[in-house]
């Protein structure tokens, strides 16, 4: 039987919560799929501060290297807030991306039928959406230099060199290739010279893969475009501040932040995490949406261990239980029969695919 080394990080907040639950349903989804799980849990964010004097410790990327994927949780909280900044658990997820070398973040955006009256959105701008946005993560203004500050002015550089974009572009074809094979590649291109690098390697990227229709937007168009008619979207290729914002736009045609999940994934190893964060608000009492979460481990299962088909088991799953009627408080005034708990709504989804 096939076995697979999952590092587990739980983390801050509502974090350690719904990754129990994703853990519940990845054990039920082996339990009828001829392979098993191994589990290692290891700290990172303020928990990891408060036990280590550092978020991010030098175990959790060394054992997590080691691991065939890592299921990632949340963290952060107005607790660590006060701390000198590379101290703060945000210091610490951005180092760990870096170490781990995760320079894709796929962020897909789907609208379930049973919640298309969640958006804020008219239902029929929303109904059958599914897109995926590609965002390059480990580069760009956020880690390119010169950066700095003094007392009258702040700078940052954006910076890309043309590998990297080569690898990220490569990364949005493949996909779509699995998919309606449209990449719409965002940028800003009539203003930053950065950008106009960016179009002309994701133009030569294109040639190798014929099937796919690229298109160009601007990055203002592209977020007008998001709420205009998000169905015109297949795979959105976007550098590290343009992704960053058009993600998080695109996660709110669904209607809750609590249902999209994520990876950040590299040459050596993928990181699956919901893409919300630790609402360290609702911790402990047992309501969070542990959808996003669940959804991530079903990325991880489609695009760390090729097991696609149990990939299908939990989407399917999580799709019964919405069109069942089973919420969790997030969503209890969208046509709720029932609403669940954390852990209630985890135990439905992994009962279903054990049926």
């Amino acid at each position: 039987m096939k076995s697979y080394k999952i590092a587990l990080i739980k983390g801050d907040g509502i974090g350690p919560e719904i990754v129990d639950e994703a853990v519940k349903v990845l054990d039920a989804v082996a339990s009828c799929s001829g392979f098993n799980f191994t589990y290692e849990d290891l700290l990172m964010g303020g928990c990891a501060y408060d036990i280590t004097g550092d978020p991010l410790p030098q175990e959790t990327i060394t054992k997590s290297l080691q691991s065939d994927a890592v299921l990632f949780g949340a963290i952060g909280g107005e607790k660590w807030d006060n701390l000198p900044r590379e101290k703060r658990p945000e210091s610490g997820l951005l180092r760990f991306r870096k170490e781990l070398g995760v320079y894709a973040n796929l962020r897909p955006a789907v609208v379930y039928d049973e919640l298309a009256n969640a958006s804020s959105l008219k239902p029929e701008v929303v109904r059958g959406v599914d897109l995926m946005v590609v965002r390059e993560l480990i580069g760009g203004i956020y880690f390119g230099e010169p950066k700095g500050r003094d007392e009258e002015r702040g700078w940052n550089t954006m910076v890309y060199s043309r590998e990297e974009i080569k690898r990220i572009a490569h990364q949005a074809f493949q996909i779509a290739m699995n998919r309606s094979k449209r990449v719409c590649s965002i940028d800003k291109a009539n203003v930053l010279d950065v950008s106009q690098l960016w179009r002309e390697t994701v133009e030569e990227v294109a040639k190798e893969y014929p099937e796919v229709e690229l298109t160009h937007m601007y990055v203002d168009n592209a977020a007008m475009q998001l709420i205009r008619d998000p169905k015109q979207f297949d795979v959105m290729l976007t550098g590290n501040i343009f992704g960053d914002i058009l993600s998080d736009e695109a996660s709110m045609l669904s209607g809750s932040i609590g249902l999209l999940p994520s990876a950040s994934v590299g040459a050596k190893i993928g990181v699956y995490e919901p893409i919300h964060g630790s609402a360290p608000d609702i911790a402990g009492q047992g309501i969070a949406n542990p959808i996003a979460t669940i959804a991530s481990a079903s990325m991880m299962l489609r695009f760390a261990l090729g097991e696609n088909e149990a990939a299908d088991k939990i989407d399917n799953a999580i799709k019964k239980a919405l069109s069942e009627g089973y919420r969790t408080q997030d969503l209890a005034q969208f046509d709720a029969k029932e609403i669940c708990s954390t852990s209630e709504m985890g135990s439905i989804i992994a009962n279903y695919i054990e049926r």
